[in-house]
Protein backbone atom coordinates (compact mmCIF):
# COMPACT_ATOMS: atom_id res chain seq x y z
CA UNK A 1 0.00 0.00 0.00
CA UNK A 2 1.33 3.41 -1.01
CA UNK A 3 1.46 6.15 1.59
CA UNK A 4 0.35 8.80 -0.96
CA UNK A 5 -2.73 7.17 -2.48
CA UNK A 6 -4.86 10.28 -3.14
CA UNK A 7 -7.87 8.61 -4.81
CA UNK A 8 -8.30 6.22 -1.88
CA UNK A 9 -7.90 9.09 0.58
CA UNK A 10 -10.61 11.09 -1.22
CA UNK A 11 -12.98 8.11 -1.13
CA UNK A 12 -12.47 7.64 2.60
CA UNK A 13 -13.05 11.35 3.23
CA UNK A 14 -16.22 11.32 1.11
CA UNK A 15 -17.58 8.37 3.12
CA UNK A 16 -16.81 10.18 6.38
CA UNK A 17 -18.48 13.41 5.27
CA UNK A 18 -21.58 11.83 3.73
CA UNK A 19 -24.74 12.95 5.46
CA UNK A 20 -23.13 15.81 7.40
CA UNK A 21 -24.26 19.40 6.90
CA UNK A 22 -22.13 21.68 4.80
CA UNK A 23 -19.88 24.17 6.58
CA UNK A 24 -21.90 27.19 5.43
CA UNK A 25 -25.32 25.65 5.99
CA UNK A 26 -27.00 28.82 7.25
CA UNK A 27 -28.91 30.94 4.80
CA UNK A 28 -27.74 34.54 4.50
CA UNK A 29 -30.06 37.23 5.83
CA UNK A 30 -32.56 38.50 3.32
CA UNK A 31 -31.91 42.10 4.37
CA UNK A 32 -28.11 41.97 4.27
CA UNK A 33 -26.45 45.09 2.95
CA UNK A 34 -29.33 47.35 3.96
CA UNK A 35 -29.30 49.34 7.17
CA UNK A 36 -31.60 47.98 9.85
CA UNK A 37 -31.71 51.33 11.61
CA UNK A 38 -34.98 53.24 11.39
CA UNK A 39 -34.97 55.94 8.68
CA UNK A 40 -36.13 58.56 11.20
CA UNK A 41 -33.17 57.69 13.42
CA UNK A 42 -30.81 58.11 10.46
CA UNK A 43 -32.36 61.50 9.67
CA UNK A 44 -31.93 62.64 13.27
CA UNK A 45 -28.31 61.48 13.34
CA UNK A 46 -27.54 63.16 10.00
CA UNK A 47 -29.04 66.43 11.24
CA UNK A 48 -27.22 66.39 14.58
CA UNK A 49 -23.86 65.39 13.02
CA UNK A 50 -24.17 67.75 10.05
CA UNK A 51 -22.44 70.82 11.50
CA UNK A 52 -19.09 72.34 10.66
CA UNK A 53 -17.28 71.38 13.88
CA UNK A 54 -17.19 67.88 15.30
CA UNK A 55 -19.27 67.67 18.47
CA UNK A 56 -18.06 65.73 21.49
CA UNK A 57 -19.34 62.17 21.23
CA UNK A 58 -21.17 62.44 24.56
CA UNK A 59 -22.98 65.58 23.34
CA UNK A 60 -23.80 63.97 20.00
CA UNK A 61 -25.19 60.85 21.68
CA UNK A 62 -27.30 62.80 24.16
CA UNK A 63 -28.69 65.02 21.39
CA UNK A 64 -29.53 62.01 19.23
CA UNK A 65 -31.06 60.20 22.22
CA UNK A 66 -33.19 63.21 23.18
CA UNK A 67 -34.35 63.88 19.61
CA UNK A 68 -35.10 60.21 18.89
CA UNK A 69 -37.24 59.92 22.01
CA UNK A 70 -39.07 63.11 21.02
CA UNK A 71 -39.63 61.70 17.49
CA UNK A 72 -40.80 58.35 18.88
CA UNK A 73 -38.02 56.19 17.43
CA UNK A 74 -35.39 54.03 19.07
CA UNK A 75 -32.04 55.78 19.62
CA UNK A 76 -28.97 53.97 18.29
CA UNK A 77 -26.24 52.63 20.54
CA UNK A 78 -22.82 54.27 20.75
CA UNK A 79 -21.27 51.57 18.57
CA UNK A 80 -24.01 51.98 15.97
CA UNK A 81 -23.42 55.73 15.85
CA UNK A 82 -19.70 55.22 15.22
CA UNK A 83 -20.52 52.71 12.48
CA UNK A 84 -23.15 54.96 10.89
CA UNK A 85 -20.89 58.02 10.83
CA UNK A 86 -18.83 56.47 8.04
CA UNK A 87 -21.90 55.98 5.82
CA UNK A 88 -24.14 58.97 6.57
CA UNK A 89 -24.90 61.07 3.51
CA UNK A 90 -22.85 64.25 3.22
CA UNK A 91 -23.98 67.40 1.41
CA UNK A 92 -23.57 67.41 -2.36
CA UNK A 93 -22.02 70.22 -4.36
CA UNK A 94 -22.77 71.19 -7.95
CA UNK A 95 -19.49 71.24 -9.90
CA UNK A 96 -20.44 74.42 -11.79
CA UNK A 97 -20.77 76.34 -8.50
CA UNK A 98 -17.33 75.44 -7.17
CA UNK A 99 -14.19 77.62 -7.38
CA UNK A 100 -11.99 77.15 -10.48
CA UNK A 101 -9.19 75.39 -8.57
CA UNK A 102 -11.64 72.83 -7.21
CA UNK A 103 -13.20 72.29 -10.65
CA UNK A 104 -9.71 71.62 -12.01
CA UNK A 105 -9.22 68.92 -9.36
CA UNK A 106 -12.50 67.35 -10.50
CA UNK A 107 -10.98 66.87 -13.95
CA UNK A 108 -13.31 64.10 -15.10
CA UNK A 109 -16.69 65.63 -14.17
CA UNK A 110 -18.92 67.94 -16.15
CA UNK A 111 -20.37 71.17 -14.77
CA UNK A 112 -23.85 69.76 -14.18
CA UNK A 113 -22.57 66.87 -12.01
CA UNK A 114 -23.11 66.73 -8.26
CA UNK A 115 -20.33 65.50 -5.99
CA UNK A 116 -20.75 64.36 -2.38
CA UNK A 117 -18.59 66.36 0.02
CA UNK A 118 -16.41 63.42 1.05
CA UNK A 119 -15.55 62.64 -2.59
CA UNK A 120 -14.91 66.33 -3.20
CA UNK A 121 -12.42 66.38 -0.31
CA UNK A 122 -10.74 63.23 -1.65
CA UNK A 123 -10.27 64.74 -5.12
CA UNK A 124 -9.08 68.09 -3.78
CA UNK A 125 -6.46 66.56 -1.50
CA UNK A 126 -5.33 64.00 -4.06
CA UNK A 127 -5.38 66.00 -7.31
CA UNK A 128 -5.81 69.66 -6.37
CA UNK A 129 -3.45 72.54 -5.85
CA UNK A 130 -3.12 74.61 -2.68
CA UNK A 131 -6.36 76.54 -3.31
CA UNK A 132 -8.33 73.31 -3.81
CA UNK A 133 -6.85 71.78 -0.66
CA UNK A 134 -7.69 74.92 1.31
CA UNK A 135 -11.28 74.66 0.09
CA UNK A 136 -11.42 71.00 1.11
CA UNK A 137 -9.99 71.79 4.54
CA UNK A 138 -13.00 74.04 5.15
CA UNK A 139 -15.63 71.38 4.43
CA UNK A 140 -17.90 70.06 7.23
CA UNK A 141 -16.25 67.67 9.67
CA UNK A 142 -18.27 64.63 8.58
CA UNK A 143 -17.06 65.02 4.99
CA UNK A 144 -13.43 65.12 6.14
CA UNK A 145 -14.01 62.17 8.50
CA UNK A 146 -15.42 60.06 5.67
CA UNK A 147 -12.77 61.26 3.20
CA UNK A 148 -10.05 60.25 5.62
CA UNK A 149 -11.40 56.70 5.66
CA UNK A 150 -11.35 56.30 1.87
CA UNK A 151 -8.65 54.12 0.30
CA UNK A 152 -6.58 55.24 -2.66
CA UNK A 153 -4.74 58.30 -1.40
CA UNK A 154 -1.28 59.11 -2.58
CA UNK A 155 1.09 58.97 0.41
CA UNK A 156 1.64 62.74 0.65
CA UNK A 157 -2.06 63.43 0.20
CA UNK A 158 -2.93 61.02 3.03
CA UNK A 159 -0.62 63.00 5.29
CA UNK A 160 -2.36 66.27 4.38
CA UNK A 161 -5.80 64.86 5.15
CA UNK A 162 -4.61 63.52 8.48
CA UNK A 163 -2.96 66.86 9.33
CA UNK A 164 -6.15 68.80 8.56
CA UNK A 165 -8.24 66.35 10.58
CA UNK A 166 -5.83 66.60 13.52
CA UNK A 167 -5.82 70.41 13.37
CA UNK A 168 -9.62 70.52 13.33
CA UNK A 169 -10.02 67.89 16.05
CA UNK A 170 -11.67 65.28 13.86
Amino acid sequence: MSFFNLPASFERAEKRMKGKAKAGGRRPRSDRGTPRTDARTLDVLAEVAGGYDRPRMADLLSSVDHRCKREGCKPPSRASVYKLLSTLPTPSYKVAGLPPAVRAALYNLTGDSEVPAHQLAFFCFNYGDLAAMSFAAGLPWLALYQAGRLPGYRPRSRGLVEAVMRARGI
